[in-house]
């Protein structure tokens, strides 16, 4: 399901649950992402849509944990100053947030740099050592939650990779031990799209979506999205990373990558170019 957002509609919500911020201007972004509809309020707002059933719980939790989180990470987190809720047949609670400035992060800005990735593994590092909530429902899914999409993707992508070697290192990631040590926080979703640069660093980390507690092994799969071979050496050993956590964190790179490239590498250059770098760097490791 997706329902259709326009600024139209993005105004009359805030005219009717939230007017303090009814009369600042609205400007859509774009691109603003797969999850969300993104709307500039003002200076220092944004407004943020769901625009499908799988996001659609990102707004409450958010506005829950982001405002705990934030005071003790060392980059900028987007901090929910409001939710609003389903009206005028737009079916989903939505937030209101503070606005964060900056680029994209890009491996053509960043893949060789060095310090970016120890900056990076200090983020997780400082996320990771927060004492974890006890919640249901930050419990991560497991690796093998994507077993059937994975194959699937694997068999559809065809000659454009070695689907020999992209299975081994599926079964691999499948059977590397388990996360042993006390749950952590984790991102969830740690790649280019949701790192923010200024002046060429890393400067905010966005889109807390998959946040959850357990296995620290998601995460890593910025190393296989943005760095080259030094950078993601270096980001390992920042983050002290054991053999199989990091086996396991080339299994969830290769899952991202080779899933949304089966979905969208045919229609979008962009994202094909970005996943076939991706999955090249999980079988080199």
């Amino acid at each position: 399901m997706r329902p259709t957002i326009d600024t139209a509609l993005v105004g009359n919500l805030l005219d009717r649950q939230l007017p303090q911020w009814s009369a600042l201007p609205l400007k859509p972004v774009d691109p603003a992402g797969s999850d969300h509809v993104i709307h500039r309020l003002g200076d220092d707002l944004a407004v943020r849509l769901p625009c499908h059933d799988g996001a659609i719980g990102q707004a409450r939790k958010e506005a829950e944990w982001l405002p705990r989180l934030a005071p003790h990470l060392p980059l900028a987190v987007p901090v929910p100053v409001a939710v609003g809720e389903p009206d005028l047949g737009y079916p989903w609670p939505w937030q209101v947030s503070r606005w964060l400035a900056g680029e994209v992060a890009t491996s053509a800005a960043l893949g060789d740099s060095v310090e970016a990735a120890v900056e990076l593994a200090g983020f997780l590092t400082a996320l990771q050592g927060i004492p974890p909530a006890a919640s249901d429902d930050l419990a991560g899914p497991p690796l093998a939650h994507r077993d059937r999409e994975t194959r699937a993707a694997i068999a559809r992508a065809g000659d454009a990779f070695d689907t020999a070697a992209l299975t081994a290192l599926w079964d691999a990631a499948l059977a590397a031990p388990g996360w042993d040590g006390p749950p952590v926080w984790f991102h969830g979703d740690f790649h280019t799209g949701n790192v923010l640069t200024t002046g060429g660093r890393p400067s905010a980390v966005i889109d807390f979506g998959s946040l959850g507690t357990g296995d620290p092994a998601p995460d890593l799969m910025m190393a296989f999205t943005l760095f080259s071979a030094a950078p993601r050496a270096a980001f390992r050993t920042a983050l002290g990373v054991d053999d199989a956590t990091w086996l396991r964190g080339r299994g969830w790179a290769l899952t991202g990558g080779i899933v949304a490239y089966a979905a969208y590498a045919a229609t979008n250059p962009r994202v094909a170019a970005q996943t076939t770098r991706q999955i090249t760097a999980t079988l080199t490791g």
